[in-house]
């Protein structure tokens, strides 16, 4: 069985992407964040070629609306208490057997296709991440056959240039690692503007056929 994790934050206002709120202003940042999130979430969480997840954070938000955009197929979790990495360590931990592979809540270019090629990958990798542009990694994946390192997310220097070479020197020497597709997340304005202008890029030249 193969296990996708949609790690995530309620889009709650003033909580949710900080960075890009210092840019555009919390509610604009709010807004986006929810509609990028819904969007993943409809068109992952339904696939019939994995079994699907959302591992949520603040605890008491499990009740949030934005979580039933998915329909009743992806199984609600909490991350639990702890840094990033130990949240992110959770699912890894305690699911069922087979491949897991997790993912970001706030890659607005980020299609179903991407999400099969990390579990192609782990066919015969220990582990896969998906590279960004700005040193981050927006996917992370586990084929399980070994024992997990214990330390794979620490030590890690989150929301920095180093956060994917940090969490690479953390594995063990003997475990195999695949690199999916590279893709960005929205952090902040200009990641915004740049996404932007892609997006629009892309309706250009579909409309221009």
């Amino acid at each position: 069985m193969k296990h996708l994790v949609i790690f995530a934050r309620a889009p709650q206002l003033g909580r949710v992407k900080r960075r890009l709120a210092a840019g555009i202003g919390p509610m604009a940042a709010a807004r986006f964040y929810r509609a990028t999130l819904a969007a993943e979430i409809r068109r992952l969480a339904n696939d019939r070629r994995w079994t699907s997840w959302l591992f949520v954070t603040p605890d008491d938000a499990l009740g949030h609306p934005v979580w039933r955009s998915a329909g009743p197929r992806p199984r609600l979790c909490s991350q639990g208490r702890g840094d990033l990495g130990q949240r992110m360590a959770l699912p890894f931990q305690v699911l069922p057997a087979g491949p897991v592979v997790l993912v970001g809540s706030d890659i607005p270019a980020l299609r179903a296709g991407h999400v099969a090629h990390a579990f192609r990958l782990l066919g015969r990798n220990d582990f896969v991440f998906g590279p960004a542009r700005d040193g981050g990694f927006w996917l992370v994946g586990a084929r399980r056959l070994k024992a997990m390192p214990r330390a794979l997310f620490t030590g890690v220097r989150w929301s920095t240039a180093q956060a994917l070479a940090d969490t690479l020197a953390g594995l063990p020497s003997g475990y195999s690692t695949g690199l999916a597709d590279t893709l960005d997340d929205v952090d902040d304005a200009r990641d915004l503007r740049r996404w932007t202008q892609a997006a629009q890029a892309i309706r250009a030249a579909g409309h221009g056929v």
